[in-house]
């Protein structure tokens, strides 16, 4: 009896103080939020100057979830803005007598290439204000330097580096671990450019694959030479010289061929911000300089008493992969984006839908299911479609059923193709692990799919079948939405992937162009004269948010600070354990650099 008080006084101790750690975990979240909610409104001082920092990934709409990117050890919010606001945040301190200039702090730039495309784009327009744009980093990446080549004027760190080789494309292969492992991939697809099974069954790239990657790769870095060419007055040849003999191996080489304007510290440069922008505080005190993600937040006057117009351009944001059912953060639910488009077709306040596609695809049933919702939301309204990134494959597929396409010039689009995989894991179960398998089945073919075993050839022709009507099905979607024949798109399809330069070329789309392009199009289409901007999904209830996204959040959280930049991989993985049905997908992960 006496070790059973003891163990029980132990347990109910150790309840309590399970209880007490929830207790304050929950109690410091609360209070960040409310303290965050709570803040006075924002305001800028007289004499300002926009700081930009791009080192946190730029999704397409800044994330309604109030745990996304949040440091649990710091209690701290580090949530990163969306596409989205920064343009529109752009556009107002254009037209902000407080604002003298721009900062950009471009240390590392996670940012796509196609959204850089956009807020460099925007930087250009903002200089046309008379404001300066000065650029500072340590490091430059081929990516960071082309957004920093519109600045007035570019420092890098005297002891700093810069990229500047050209881009390379590099494919990872699995074929040999497979055999080692005895696994078997079996494949079905059509599209000879389909690549996305070549690692599982090859140990090398393709020709009709190395031709593809080389095309599109080339269109990028094209861009990224004539927009550097344009800034800094260096000839396309020269640009090229000098990647081709790595010319730039320190700062110094970086100034004396003309890509920065000087080699200076941090403080030096913020030394000269506050000269520029005519700010005669005291030198120590930096308030001047405003965080983007804080001017944001300002209101703007002319708005703070203006009438809302009734008509309303709904703007949906389609962005991840595209998954069966409802999908989640990063992911495009077939049903939950259906849902939404339906919403914007029965509002009789949305004149035009903006489409904003930021997606490598995914589950071919989802893809058909949001196609559907967008052909009945044609019938009545305007559609027009903004390439974000990635616009491929399944999101190609919800993007050619609309009345007008943009892509940016580094946009991937295309890759209209569709392939199924499934393994083979008699070898590794019957000779690596020891593991044999038995059943029975009420028909001839109740088994179909079991990767314990190889499939006969009767189970891969019904599976061909499925993938070969899926793509027929896929090429008349796009032939109806594009005005082409089937035999025009397959020319053009096979699963390839082209830049939106190339895609402009043959007709997959439109016109070059960002999302204020789209809306402004949808606007001319919907014949309006005043409106507003209507984003969807729109921001759920807080509370339903953190009893849905909290855990998700700690997750990603936790196993992103283990991984670092390796994360990209993890999250490959787990795209791969929710794939289902007929895939159309871009052929492999692509991250520009």
């Amino acid at each position: 009896m006496k070790n059973f008080w003891k163990y029980f006084f132990a347990s109910l101790l150790g309840s309590f103080l399970s209880l007490l750690l929830i207790f304050l975990v929950v109690f410091g979240v609360f209070s960040m939020m409310l303290s965050t909610f709570s803040k006075p409104e924002a305001t800028v001082p007289e004499n300002a100057v926009l700081s930009i920092n791009l080192n946190q990934a730029v999704p397409d709409k800044t994330p309604d979830n109030p745990f996304e990117d949040f440091d649990f050890v710091n209690f701290e919010s580090n949530k990163a803005l969306g596409l989205n606001d920064i343009l529109k945040t752009l556009t107002k301190a254009k037209d902000d007598e407080n604002i003298k200039g721009i900062f950009l702090d471009l240390d590392y730039v996670q940012a796509g290439m196609a959204t850089v495309e956009e807020i460099r784009n925007k930087l250009v327009e903002f200089k046309e204000s008379g404001k300066f744009i000065i650029c500072y980093a340590s490091v430059y990446t081929q990516k960071s330097y082309y957004l920093a080549s519109v600045a007035d004027k570019i420092y890098l760190n005297p002891v700093g580096s810069m990229d500047w080789k050209g881009m390379y494309s590099q494919v990872m292969f699995f074929k040999g671990a497979l055999d080692k492992l005895e696994i078997e991939a079996q494949i079905f697809r059509h599209g000879k450019f389909k690549s996305a099974i070549e690692p599982f069954i090859t140990d090398k790239m393709s020709e009709a694959n190395k031709e593809q990657t080389l095309v599109y790769t080339q269109s990028l870095w094209n861009r990224i030479l004539s927009g550097v060419s344009d800034s800094r007055g260096i000839s396309v040849d020269l640009l090229n010289q000098y990647a081709d003999s790595l010319a730039i191996r320190k700062a110094d080489d970086a100034l004396r061929l003309g890509f920065v304007d000087a080699l200076k510290y941090r403080d030096e440069v913020l030394d000269e911000l506050r000269a520029e922008a005519e700010n005669d505080d005291d030198k120590d005190d930096f308030d001047f300089i405003v965080k983007i993600d804080k001017y944001f937040k300002v209101p703007i006057e002319k708005e703070k008493k203006k009438k809302l117009p009734k008509d309303r351009i709904a703007v949906i944001f389609a962005e991840g992969n595209i998954v069966d059912g409802k999908g989640g953060t990063g992911k495009i639910g077939g049903d939950a984006m259906s849902y939404e488009i339906r919403k914007a077709r029965l509002d009789e306040d949305v004149k035009a839908i903006v489409l904003r596609v930021n997606s490598p695809g995914g589950s071919g049933l989802a893809s058909e299911i949001i196609w559907r919702e967008l052909e009945e939301a044609g019938k009545t309204k305007p559609i027009v479609v903004s390439m974000g990134n990635l616009a491929a494959s399944g999101g190609y597929y919800i993007s050619c059923n609309s009345d007008y396409i943009f892509a940016q010039p580094n946009t991937l689009t295309g890759s209209i193709g569709v392939f199924g995989m499934i393994p083979n894991m008699q070898g590794f179960l019957n000779n690596k692990l020891g593991i044999t398998t038995d059943g029975v089945g009420t028909n001839a073919n109740s088994s179909m799919g079991d990767i314990s075993r190889p499939f006969n050839e009767f189970e891969k022709q019904n599976i061909q079948f499925m993938i070969e009507d899926f793509y027929d099905t896929f090429i008349g979607r796009v032939a109806d939405g594009r005005k082409m024949t089937k035999e025009d798109v397959d020319e053009i399809g096979q699963g390839r992937v082209w830049s939106g330069e190339n895609a402009l070329e043959i007709g997959l789309v439109d016109e070059i162009g960002g999302l204020d392009d789209a809306v402004k199009k949808a606007v001319e289409l919907a014949g309006c004269d005043d409106y507003r901007i209507k984003e969807l999904p729109e921001a759920k209830d807080f509370f339903e948010m953190m009893s849905e996204d909290m855990m998700m959040s700690l997750k990603t959280y936790f196993v992103n600070k283990a991984l670092g930049t390796e994360y990209i991989y993890y999250e490959t993985i787990e795209n791969v354990k929710t794939m289902s049905g007929v895939q159309a997908r871009l052929p492999y992960e692509i991250e520009v650099y």
